[in-house]
């Protein structure tokens, strides 16, 4: 099972889409809403830290989620949830050159295990107005970032299972981001081959009215 922390965001409900169409079970779960000790006695194999409103000091447990789960599961943050593990470990969280409310870029990476199968440069959908500065504690390795070296990626180097990403893979407007969420769950144990994807992927479609590209509301 894969814990979704919602961070009162409608994208999450595209995150557990995608993922359910993977043949994987999906328990979301509300920031503030939850405590960890529960947790403890569910068969989780991975975390996901949505996208969401504010900054990683208001995005209720999430933070506490990281610390708690860093050497125990698998965690993927996004948007919000990226610059929660960043903040996390040390990496300053701050204001963006451009705002990038629901608009594409491309994303450079060198190979990755989560960008297999993925060219470079990729287009990917963003929606933030913070952003991880340069200069990361040396326990972050940034794995992507756009042409002019703002920060898309990061991945720990000792908890090598724990990735943020700053843009949204689960948009429609990121067309290889399903490719990097199976990369996600493939290099987490999660799904065990390629075929996986096809349980349910050949006829699964985004559903873009569903509240994934919602202009309302500005993650991150």
């Amino acid at each position: 099972m894969i814990l979704i922390i919602d961070n009162y965001d409608s994208f999450t409900f595209n995150l557990a889409q995608e993922l359910g169409s993977m043949g994987l079970d999906v328990d979301v779960r509300r920031n503030d809403a939850f405590n960890l000790e529960e947790l403890e006695e569910m068969p989780l194999r991975a975390v996901v830290i949505s996208p969401g409103p504010g900054e990683p000091s208001t995005a209720g447990l999430s933070l506490k989620a990281v610390g708690f789960f860093k050497n125990r599961l698998p965690i993927l943050g996004i948007c919000l949830g990226h610059q929660v593990i960043g903040a996390y470990f040390g990496a300053r969280v701050v204001r963006a050159s451009h705002l990038m409310h629901g608009k594409t870029s491309l994303v450079y990476h060198q190979g990755d295990s989560i960008f297999k199968g993925v060219d470079s440069p990729f287009e990917a959908m963003r929606y933030h107005s913070l952003i991880l500065a340069g200069g990361l504690p040396s326990s972050l390795e940034v794995i992507a970032a756009t042409e002019e070296e703002e920060i898309m990626a990061i991945r720990h180097k000792l908890y090598r299972n724990l990735i943020g990403l700053q843009f949204h893979p689960e948009s429609l407007f990121t067309p290889r981001g399903r490719m990097i969420l199976a990369n996600f769950c493939l290099i987490s144990g999660l799904i065990t081959t390629e075929e996986n994807l096809k349980i349910k992927g050949e006829t699964f479609k985004r559903n873009h009215s569903a509240g994934g590209e919602h202009p309302g509301v500005i993650p991150g």
